[in-house]
Formats: structure tokens, sequence, C-alpha cells
């Protein structure tokens, strides 16, 4: 019963989400907390560029929270472990069997743990690598090879995964690019600036794309 009524809430909540961003908080002691100044850059560059109206300063909810509802987009990053409790899981399911939609960005290190606990959140689901010719390359600005590559780490190719419901995209996981560090501040990671455009016009391709999708 009290699945059936989380359920009904969130069929409810998905049509009266605001055009907003939220931080995912997890367990685990990963560094959620990653890139502060990542996500309010992009969401300046969003609102300049392709005419969102973006609160400026990005609230933080944890994910076994009810308020994700509240948020068409989350963005989730950091270097370490993961974890979801079971009811971490099933809230994080809700949302985006329900319209929402799911950023992970691999700060480096994160990917072992983030797709063990993602079987928790869909056990049938398997990441599928997004080709060069997926909507989200071209919903605001045109990436012809895919996603950037913004910094070397492991020297690895940057891939785009995700994970669909249905034909819909609900999450993104953004591996070997690290799109949040392009993001920061130019002081942050000293990033040529044409390194930095390129980050933040693939940060407003995701956006948009998650909010008309």
């Amino acid at each position: 019963m009290k699945l059936f009524f989380t359920f009904i809430f969130s069929l409810l909540t998905i049509s009266s989400f605001s055009q907003d961003l939220a931080i995912l908080k997890y367990k685990g002691g990963g560094d959620w907390y990653g890139n502060p100044t990542a996500l309010p850059n992009l969401i300046a560059f969003c609102n300049k560029n392709i005419k969102t109206q973006i609160n400026p300063k990005p609230e933080m909810v944890e994910v076994g929270s009810p308020d994700i509802f509240q948020f068409p987009m989350l963005h989730m990053t950091g270097h370490g472990n993961v974890f979801f409790s079971d009811s971490d899981a099933e809230n994080l399911r809700n949302y985006l069997i329900s319209g929402g939609f799911l950023h992970i960005d691999d700060n480096y290190g994160m990917q072992p743990y983030i797709t063990k606990e993602l079987k928790k959140v869909f056990p049938d689901k398997d990441f599928i690598e997004l080709p060069s010719n997926h909507p989200i390359f071209t919903s605001a600005f045109n990436f012809p090879d895919g996603l950037p590559k913004i910094h070397e780490h492991d020297g690895k190719r940057p891939q785009a995964f995700g994970l669909f419901q249905d034909d819909r995209l609900i999450l993104l996981f953004t591996y070997e690019s690290d799109l949040g560090d392009g993001w920061e501040d130019p002081e942050v990671h000293n990033d040529p600036a044409n390194v930095r455009e390129k980050a933040l016009k693939m940060g407003a391709n995701i956006v948009k794309y998650a909010f008309e999708n």
C-alpha cells in the first residue's frame, strides 16, 4: 500500500515539476559535494544561452527524500563509494519511471560503485552506450563525435551510457569525460577556455534534453 501511494504521489508531482536542478546527496562516503562551483556555472550558462529560468543556487536533496520529485533533473557526482539503501533505491526508481532524469558525472573512480548500486534501483537494466547520433548530442549544441573529452585521467575515450524506460532515456552516466571539472570556475583546474566551453555546451545539451523529454 505504501508503494502504491508513493507511486501515485510521483505521478501527480511530475506535472508540477519546476524548471530547477538539484544536487543528489547519497550515502557511502563518496564526495557527493564535489565540484561546488560546477552546477551554478552550468545553470548560469544555460540561463544565458538556452533561455532556461533555473534557480541560480541549486538545492541539495537526499536520494531517499520525496523532495527529489520537485525537480525534473538531478545531478550526481563524486570520486568514490556510493551506497543506496532499499528505500533509497525504491524512491529513485519511482522518480525516474515517473518522468525524472538523473545525470551522473563520474569525477574519476565512481564507476564501479555506481554500477553496483544502480542494480538495486533497476535489477533488470544494464547501461547502454549512447551512439554519437543520439539526440542528446544535438539538443542545443552539435557534438557530432558524441561526448567531449574534458580531462584525461586514464586516457580512455569518453563514453555516455544510458538507462532507458521503454524508449525514454531516464539516466545518463558520463564516464571518462569529467564534464563537472569543465564547469568549475576557471582557476580550479586551469582548463583552456575552449575546453570549458565544450563542457558547458554539453551540459546545456543534457539540461535541455532532460527538460524536454
